[in-house]
C-alpha cells in the first residue's frame, strides 16, 4: 500500500464487555464453544459412569474479533460453530467403530504431498492409518464420519479433501491436525478442522483452577510396573511450613506424574521448586529436604492420567455456503431456471403439495397430503395458487423442493395422485395414502428415487413451461 508498517502491537482476538448492572465485572466473548465442555469435565466423566472413551458435543454462537471479515459468510465476527470433544486414553486411541468407516475411500492431501506439490491423492482410511499418514483410529474415524455428513449434506465430494497441517502450522500441543477443505469460488475453504488436542485443555484448567480434571482407569488384573513415587518428608514440612504442613502433604500426594517430574527436574537443576496448593493459587517452596522422589516398583490396580481429546470442529456457515454453491445449477436450454439440488436429507422444505386447478372437490385431497406429510415429520409447502403448474414447479425448484405432489381430477376418481421428481422431473403415479411413506423413505435414504420408479407406474410430466 505504500503506508509505514507499524512497529507491532498486543491484539485480543476475543471481544471484551462488561458484566452485572454497574458494568464492573469484564467479560469476554466466547471465541469457540469448545471450552464449556472442558470445564465440565468432571460432571460429563461421572454422567458417563467415570469410564473413557466418551464425548461431548456442542452447537453455538461464536464470537473472533477478525481484524478484516471479508468473503460474505466465509470470515465474520460472529458464526455458528459446532463441535465434538472425545476424551480418550492418551495411550489407547482405538476406536471400536472404526471398522465402520476403514474402507471409505476419499481425497487426503497429507503433509508430504504438499510439501512436493503433487496434490491431494486417493485413499481409505485403514490404508491412512496402519501406514502412519494419519495418527491414530480416533482421529481417522472422525475424519471418515466427518466426509459422510458432508456428503449426505450435498457436498460434491469430487470438489472436497482432507488437507493434514504442516508442521509451522500445527499449535504447539497438537499430535495431529486435518482440515476438510471444500472447493468453491472463493478456492479451497476450510470448513471442518479435526484435531488430536493431546491433554493441553484439561491440564491448562488444571493448572489455573487447582482442579483435578485427571481420569482413573482401572486394571483387570494388578499390574506390576514402575511408577514415580513422592514422599513428603513431614518432619522438615513441620519445621518450615508449621500448620502448613497437612496442606503442603495434600499437595504432594495429588500430585500427577508429570508435575512430580517437573519438580523433580526443578530440585535437581536449582535445589528448589514450586507446588501448587490444592486450590491453585498457592505456590509452595519445596527444597530436596522436605520431599523424596523416586521410582519404584509397585503392584497397581489401576492407573490416574489426564485424558487427551480429539475435536471435531464444524464451520457452519461456510459449509452452507460451500453447499449453496455445490447445489446451484440452471436448467439445461433455460438459464432463467435455476434450481438448487439440495438431497433430501438435508432440504429444509421436503415436498410441495399443489391442486392441479383451483377447484374445491380437490381441496380434500390436497389437504389429506399435507396432512400426512406432517404425521411422519416431514415440512411441506402447500401452494394453491392460480398459476401455471410449470410455474409452481419452477418456483419450488429454487428453494430446493426435492418432491412434488400434485392433486389432479384421476385422484377423484381413484385416490391416486403423482410425485414429482425435481432434478430429473419425472413423475410417477401412486395412491394417496404412500406418499408420505414414500417420501420418508427417500428423506431417510432407505430408499432412492429409482426404487421409486422401480415400485410406481411413471407417467407422462405435466407441463413444465
Amino acid at each position: 500500500t505504500g503506508n509505514d508498517i507499524w512497529e507491532p502491537y498486543p491484539f485480543n482476538l476475543m471481544f471484551k464487555t462488561q458484566i452485572g448492572p454497574a458494568g464492573h465485572n469484564v467479560g469476554y466473548l466466547r471465541p469457540e464453544t469448545a471450552q464449556g465442555i472442558f470445564v465440565n469435565f468432571r460432571d460429563l466423566l461421572y454422567h458417563n459412569g467415570n469410564k473413557l472413551p466418551f464425548a461431548a458435543a456442542q452447537i453455538g454462537q461464536s464470537f473472533r474479533n477478525e481484524i478484516s471479515p471479508r468473503a460474505g459468510l466465509l470470515r465474520v465476527r460472529e458464526f455458528t460453530q459446532m463441535e465434538i470433544e472425545h476424551f480418550v486414553n492418551p495411550d489407547d486411541k482405538s476406536h471400536k467403530k472404526f471398522g465402520a468407516v476403514r474402507d471409505l475411500t476419499f481425497l487426503l492431501y497429507p503433509r508430504e504431498q504438499q510439501k512436493t506439490a503433487a496434490g491431494a491423492i486417493s485413499m481409505n482410511l485403514g490404508e491412512a492409518v496402519q501406514n502412519g499418514t494419519i495418527a491414530n483410529e480416533t482421529l481417522a474415524y472422525f475424519i471418515g464420519r466427518t466426509f459422510e455428513f458432508l456428503k449426505t449434506a450435498g457436498i460434491n465430494t469430487s470438489r472436497l479433501r482432507f488437507r493434514q497441517h504442516l508442521e509451522h502450522e500445527m499449535a504447539h500441543y497438537a499430535q495431529d491436525c486435518w482440515d476438510a477443505e471444500i472447493e468453491c469460488t472463493y478456492g479451497w475453504v476450510e470448513c471442518v478442522g479435526l484435531a488430536d488436542r493431546s491433554a493441553y485443555d484439561l491440564d491448562a484448567h488444571s493448572k489455573a483452577s487447582g482442579v483435578d480434571l485427571n481420569a482413573f482407569q482401572k486394571f483387570d488384573t494388578p499390574v506390576e510396573m514402575e511408577v514415580l513415587e513422592a514422599k513428603p518428608e513431614m518432619k522438615e514440612l513441620g519445621k518450615v511450613f508449621k500448620k502448613e504442613a497437612g496442606a503442603v502433604k495434600t499437595a504432594i500426594m495429588e500430585m500427577t506424574d508429570d508435575q512430580k517430574e517437573d519438580l523433580q527436574a526443578a530440585l535437581e537443576a536449582d535445589g528448589a521448586g514450586k507446588l501448587a496448593a490444592a486450590d491453585g493459587i498457592t505456590k509452595f517452596d519445596i527444597t530436596p529436604a522436605m520431599i523424596k522422589i523416586q521410582k519404584v516398583k509397585k503392584k497397581v490396580h489401576g492407573k490416574t492420567f489426564t485424558p487427551g481429546v480429539i475435536e471435531p470442529s464444524f464451520g457452519i456457515g461456510r459449509i452452507i455456503y460451500c453447499l449453496y454453491e455445490h447445489c446451484y445449477y440452471t436448467r439445461e436450454g433455460d438459464e432463467q431456471r435455476t434450481v438448487f439440488k439440495f438431497s433430501p436429507t438435508a432440504a429444509p422444505i421436503k415436498c410441495t403439495v399443489f391442486p392441479l386447478l383451483q377447484k374445491k372437490e380437490f381441496e380434500p385431497y390436497t389437504a389429506k397430503v399435507a396432512s400426512s406429510l406432517l404425521k411422519l415429520g416431514l415440512s411441506r409447502k402447500v401452494d394453491e395458487s392460480g398459476i401455471t403448474i410449470g410455474k409452481r414447479y419452477a418456483r419450488t425448484d429454487e428453494i430446493g423442493v426435492p418432491f412434488a405432489v400434485t392433486v389432479d381430477p384421476q385422484t377423484i376418481e381413484d385416490n391416486t395422485v403423482t410425485l414429482r421428481e425435481r432434478d430429473t422431473m419425472d413423475q410417477v403415479r401412486l395412491p394417496l395414502d404412500e406418499v408420505a411413506p414414500t417420501v420418508r423413505s427417500m428423506c431417510d435414504e432407505t430408499w432412492t428415487w429409482a426404487d421409486v420408479l422401480n415400485k410406481y407406474p411413471k407417467v407422462e410430466a405435466k407441463e413444465e413451461k
